[in-house]
């Protein structure tokens, strides 16, 4: 069985990328991901905020997850002033 080694967002190519013990990899296009489940600017920000902060939950939202119930779940709409 294949074991996770390392997960990490590669600013070059705006990817997570899940490596694992077999040499096998993963990777996440995350701009794909936001055109299709992020609706407006604040799921975007949402989504960007897992990326850089959480990676591997990113991955695991978008692998085995729901993110269009997460993103309804966990944003705030806030008025610009």
């Amino acid at each position: 069985m294949k074991k996770l080694i390392s997960c990490k967002y590669n600013f070059d190519n705006c990817c997570v990328e899940l490596k694992f013990t077999d040499s096998s990899m993963i990777v996440i296009n995350t701009i794909a991901v936001e055109n299709e489940v992020a609706r407006n600017m604040y799921e975007r920000s949402e989504l960007d905020s897992l990326i850089y902060n959480a990676p591997l939950e990113y991955a695991d939202l978008v692998l085995n997850g729901d993110p269009e119930t997460y993103l309804k779940t966990v944003t705030e709409y806030k008025p610009l002033n």
